[in-house]
């Protein structure tokens, strides 16, 4: 493998980890156009954005061990998919899920390859 494509199989996975963690938060965002007090407006808000604080954490430990945060990822989409029943059109799960699993798959990929590239001991 070439050291570019080595460096972008590095980096994809965690970029676009962050940035589904980013695209899950806007949707807390949704909670200030209610008509609740400002307290507990920031309360609903910090609560909605557990999916995000979720989605941060596998992403924490993906950056150490890809292997774990590749499985966690495949499991945060497969589990929105499990909770949710699959009563959504098939588009919410191609994007939600999809992102997740996708995220998943090169971390674990990125994980296979650096494994396979370092000399055995």
């Amino acid at each position: 493998m070439s050291r570019v494509n080595g460096k972008l199989l590095y980096w994809i996975p965690r970029a676009l980890g962050l940035a589904f963690a980013i695209f899950i938060g806007l949707f807390a965002l949704d909670v200030f156009g209610t008509d609740l007090p400002l307290g507990k407006q920031l309360v609903a808000f910090a609560i909605h954005l557990i999916p995000a604080y979720l989605i941060l954490i596998v992403l924490a430990f993906a950056w150490k061990w890809e292997w774990l945060g590749g499985a966690g990822f495949v499991a945060l989409g497969l589990l929105y998919m499990w909770i949710t029943g699959l009563k959504f059109s098939p588009v919410v799960y191609l994007i939600i899920s999809g992102l997740a699993l996708l995220t998943g798959l090169l971390f674990l990929a990125d994980w296979f390859v650096r494994r396979r590239l370092r000399p055995s001991v």
